[in-house]
């Protein structure tokens, strides 16, 4: 039933993860003179496949977790519509803050950059909650064999998600560094139950 939908929405992921590399600019050729230069161009580079490398796996999650959520439901809403439209609008706009962190995350003036992309995080993860929220209200989407712990679970982790995210975001302004870092330990245990977690026996 949702089948348009999700082939829409995959499309959106992929335009996404796409631009993400559009912003990483081989070092110009009359630039260099010697074989030094060009590694120590290349070196430069590090912050931009850095910030494409935190995005993509963001992205990469988001889409798994989208997929499973479309496998368990069969149903649809127009506030479902809209929820899932506001999700993709929080997918979209991810290459700015990476585009933004990776031109100034190796500079004096990397702070704003890295709440920038934080916040951008918390907003991504209330999407989430919005899309979540839509699935169970005003009525259940959910096909009829999917067990109510599936229902809390999804719920209950993008809760937690949005302490986690403002949390990160609170920190951000004060040690931005420390925060990138406890961002990407965050998403690192996210890809790690991403791909260790043996999916439910109610989404087949």
């Amino acid at each position: 039933m949702n089948s348009r939908l999700e082939t829409f929405c995959d499309g959106v992921f992929a335009i996404a993860i796409t631009l993400l590399i559009l912003d990483i600019r081989v070092p110009p050729l009359g630039s260099v003179h010697s074989l030094a230069e060009v590694w120590r161009d290349v070196a430069r580079l590090w912050p931009s496949f850095f910030a494409m490398s935190l995005s993509f796996t963001i992205i990469f999650i988001s889409w798994i977790g989208h997929h499973n959520v479309l496998r368990i439901i069969d149903k649809s809403s127009p506030f479902f519509l809209f929820a899932n439209g506001f999700f993709m609008f929080t997918i979209i706009i991810i290459p700015f803050p990476t585009a933004f962190m990776a031109e100034y995350l190796n500079t004096p003036y990397a702070q704003p950059a890295i709440v920038v992309y934080c916040l951008n995080n918390t907003l991504h993860n209330i999407g989430w909650n919005v899309l979540h929220r839509s699935t169970m209200k005003p009525r259940s989407l959910f096909k009829d064999h999917v067990g109510p712990e599936v229902v809390r679970g999804l719920a209950r982790g993008a809760q937690i998600g949005f302490v986690v995210n403002v949390g990160i975001t609170l920190i951000a302004w004060f040690l931005p560094y420390v925060a990138l870092v406890i961002s990407v330990s965050v998403w690192a245990y996210w890809l790690y139950l991403s791909v260790s977690v043996k999916p439910s026996k109610a989404a087949t």
